[in-house]
């Protein structure tokens, strides 16, 4: 058995597809699907630490608050993030330890509702960035847009989502109860959905802000604190693509940071999708990482043998 640390950062669009209801039902589904994929990396040994995406859940969320504001009192979104860690965390946890069970594999699984400190003042407050939710036609998204009071763009023609602020992650609270744990070899799901962004008032005490937190970038952060060696990125593509969605598009097998960089740089991933995870892999190469590997679900295995899916690397 080998002895090294990964960090998987899963997104919410693998439990919640586009194009489905995402009703409870279907995400319990895709997330026992997913642990399919994670089986593979117990069985070769790995410590593990888990996050996971929330844009289709915390939009679900907000929607529901903005649906019956005048019934029930609304949640801000910072909350909202904390809600979807809990829910999302035991959907994850509870399909992870029957996995185990069914492995025959005596390993503990935990969720850490995690805080994340970010700046107040990012850029990102004024500029919102980040899709949740649904997708609507322009028609019905500016619809909503006006009735609700959300900001909204286009992700991809004619499909537009609401978007809130992202800022960036500056320090992962926790660090050390959690690398404390996964170095004992119990896997740990943490900081969800990014984590709940949070920030030091003038008097050193915390507060919540109300954004959503890129979860890649920090899954890359806790990767850091944790000494992982690799980190996993499993979105919705088998691969990343030079020229997606063209008819010229090219598969990246195995690329070194610098060439990564230079095609970051010239604008070639696109900054609404697989741009922030070229970001997050950077930054996660550049500390203590060997590895970084992006795919989807149904690749994992070919993945962890060398055949399937995008790895960047430092230079040798």
């Amino acid at each position: 058995m080998i002895s090294r640390t990964a960090m998987i950062a899963m997104g919410g669009n693998s439990l919640s597809p586009k194009g489905e209801a995402g009703t409870i039902t279907q995400q319990f589904a895709h997330t026992r699907e997913t642990l399919d994929g994670i089986g593979n990396f117990i069985e070769r040994g790995y410590n593990l630490c888990i996050n996971h995406g929330n844009g289709p859940q915390v939009g679900n969320e907000l929607l529901r608050m903005d649906l019956t504001h005048d019934k029930v009192p609304p949640l801000p979104l910072g909350v909202c993030v904390a809600g979807t860690q809990g829910s999302i965390g035991y959907m994850i946890q509870q399909s992870l330890q029957n996995k185990l069970r069914d492995m025959k594999v005596d390993r503990e699984v935990v969720t850490m509702v995690t805080q994340v400190i970010v700046d107040k003042n990012d850029p990102s407050i004024k500029d919102p960035s980040k899709y949740v939710g649904a997708r609507y036609p322009e028609n019905e998204a500016k619809s909503l847009a006006k009735i609700f009071g959300w900001s909204i763009k286009e992700q991809e023609p004619g499909q537009w989502r609401r978007v809130v602020p992202s800022p960036m992650p500056e320090y992962i609270m926790h660090g050390k109860s959690i690398k404390a744990l996964v170095d004992r070899g119990t896997i740990v799901i943490a900081s969800g959905g990014g984590g709940i962004p949070v920030f030091n008032d003038p008097t050193g005490h915390l507060e919540g802000l109300d954004a959503v937190i890129d979860k890649d970038y920090a899954a890359a952060k806790l990767g850091r604190i944790l000494h992982a060696e690799e980190l996993w990125i499993i979105t919705d593509v088998d691969n990343v693509y030079l020229s997606f969605g063209t008819e010229n598009q090219e598969i990246l097998r195995i690329i070194t940071t610098s060439d990564v960089e230079k095609l970051y740089n010239k604008g070639e991933f696109q900054q609404g999708s697989i741009g922030p995870k070229i970001k997050a892999a950077l930054h996660f190469l550049k500390y203590h990482g060997k590895k970084v590997v992006i795919t989807s679900i149904p690749c994992i295995k070919d993945a962890l043998e060398g055949n399937a899916g995008t790895e960047i690397r430092n230079e040798a």
